[in-house]
């Protein structure tokens, strides 16, 4: 069964039973308030775990959940019995924030059977489902996770320097036009308003629906057309790397190439008085 990056609820009901690890992804942007864990441990996905993206990082990096090294990733499924052959849903609570730069970073490690559910557990709920409905688990494997890094998924602060200059290169940022111009603080102390020079806005929220769940490829392919995507190498950018991969992940919907996600993303440009800023 081949599966699109990208499932809804029809598709998630039909996996083969014991082929697939349900994952919560879910994460709180900066300003939300909630109890993540509350919320998991009320209603799950059978035999779901966590995966607490704050945890699985670069805990030395000052930068927020910065992604970390291939051993730290390999060593947090290997707890878990997960296998690189091991299907992967990765799910929000509501939405899929959370989930779409979990899919990145099990794609950067080398992961193939990884999926995100649209529009997350709330998208499950509405459709009238019970989250204990959902197909059976896989068992938990008692083998190593072995990564294969795909680092050209990653972009660092100097490839986004070289892509400002590059004519065939796009930055794609996800934060609100508001941020991107400049018009409201950033919401991290010491760091610049603004975007990068040459920059594109495409606010995240712009490709989903009143649902949180993403537009249908048609038309996320006009979007992205809109801003050239599809003919120039897109590099992805927002706050902090989160929203990013949900430029990405649309990227991958519409049928274009992912590109690479920005990892320090703003929380890194704009606090750095070297880097070049536009606020107009």
């Amino acid at each position: 069964m081949t599966l699109a990056p990208l499932i809804n609820v029809q598709t998630l009901m039909a996996l083969p039973a014991r082929r697939y690890r349900y994952l919560d992804a879910s994460i709180l942007l900066p300003g939300q308030e909630g109890d993540l864990e509350a919320a998991f441990h009320e209603l799950a996905f059978p035999q779901a775990d966590r995966f607490r993206i704050n945890e699985i990082c670069e805990k030395a990096d000052s930068l927020p959940h910065m992604v970390p090294g291939a051993a730290v990733f390999a060593a947090f499924m290997t707890a878990l019995g997960i296998t690189r052959e091991t299907g992967l849903v990765f799910y929000d609570q509501k939405g899929s924030i959370g989930a779409c730069r979990a899919h990145w970073m099990a794609s950067l490690f080398g992961h193939d059977a990884v999926h995100v559910l649209d529009g997350g557990l709330a998208a499950f709920i509405l459709a009238g489902h019970r989250p204990h409905e959902a197909p059976e688990p896989a068992a938990p494997a008692p083998e190593f996770y072995r990564p294969r890094a795909r680092y050209a998924l990653l972009a660092g602060k100097g490839d986004v320097l070289a892509a400002l200059d590059d004519p065939n290169a796009l930055v794609l940022d996800a934060r609100s036009a508001a941020r991107f111009h400049a018009e409201v603080p950033e919401p991290r102390p010491n760091t610049r308003g603004g975007h990068m020079p040459g920059a594109l806005n495409l606010p995240y929220g712009d490709l989903l629906d009143g649902q949180g769940c993403f537009m249908q490829p048609e038309a996320l392919m006009a979007r992205l057309n809109g801003c050239g995507a599809g003919k120039r190498d897109v590099i992805t950018s927002c706050g902090s790397g989160l929203t990013a991969a949900t430029l990405t992940m649309a990227l991958r919907v519409a049928g274009l190439a992912p590109g690479q996600l920005y990892d320090g993303s703003w929380a890194e440009w704009g606090s750095d008085p070297t880097t070049p800023i536009e606020a107009s």
